[in-house]
């Protein structure tokens, strides 16, 4: 059942999965990076996902993310109260998909890749994004390839992408696809190239919301008029991004609503 009323929202049943690092990340400014692998709540997660031959879909139940009770209906994001003990911005995913970790010049063809279509609303793969996040850090400017299945399933290649710079731990690079490609349903096959060090993931994200502080430790909520409510899944796994305007990723805190109805 969808949210068409205030009267249909008050009714929902909510859920409020939270989302606190006690540590920080050394970062580059306005630079996105994980913190995945920070204590905090929920605790760590591991950075490599452990399988570069066919990738996985990770959820809830997955390490690292925030647990989210089953639904009766249909959940949907309708706010995000937020602060940081530093400026900047903060992002927040559904984290689809997840193949790695590659070694600096790898070459390899995926096979017998999980499906992620389940979690992608009415099958539109529009906006659905390609990501690139450093587990060790490198030396040298990694330079990429990416084969990939388009928002309609077609043959996709982003063609040799350099990422400027040595990655850092954690740092993470979206990856533009290729001329009229507008979105990403499958990876087929990665490769790298130029760096002499370091190991890579690379992700398929679906977004959710975004949100900037621009005072220290400021509180802020976005309500559902601001979230757009998407729709969420009870085995979504919920993945931040964090893009501070320092060079630290600071103590994050968001407080994320879910209402199932």
């Amino acid at each position: 059942m969808t949210i068409a009323s205030l009267d249909d929202y008050i009714a929902a049943v909510k859920q409020k999965p939270v989302f606190y690092k006690s540590a920080a990340r050394t970062t580059v400014a306005a630079t996105p990076f994980t913190l995945f692998d920070l204590a905090g709540v929920p605790g760590p997660g591991t950075l490599s996902p452990g399988n570069t031959a066919n990738g996985i879909v990770p959820t809830d139940a997955t390490d690292g993310y925030p647990k989210i009770e089953a639904f009766t209906g249909t959940g949907y994001l309708t706010r995000v109260m937020y602060s940081n003990s530093v400026v900047g911005n903060l992002r927040l995913y559904d984290r689809l998909f997840v193949a790695g970790a590659y070694a600096h010049n790898a070459d390899v063809t995926l096979s017998a890749q999980p499906s992620f279509a389940a979690r992608v609303p009415n099958g539109f793969y529009n906006g659905i994004e390609l990501w690139y996040e450093q587990v060790t850090a490198g030396t040298g400017v990694p330079s990429i390839q990416i084969n990939y299945l388009d928002q309609d399933g077609n043959a996709g290649d982003t063609g040799v992408v350099s990422l400027a710079i040595a990655h850092t731990l954690g740092r993470c690079t979206r990856i533009p696809l290729a001329s009229g490609d507008s979105g990403v349903s499958g990876i087929t096959r990665v490769r790298g190239t130029v760096a002499t060090a370091g190991t890579w993931n690379i992700m398929i994200l679906r977004p959710l919301w975004n949100g900037r502080l621009t005072i220290i430790n400021d509180l802020r909520v976005d309500d559902m008029l601001s979230t757009g409510m998407p729709q969420v899944y009870d085995n979504s796994a919920l993945y931040v991004l964090d893009d501070s305007d320092a060079t630290s990723s600071g103590t994050p805190y968001m407080a994320i609503e879910i209402a199932d109805k």
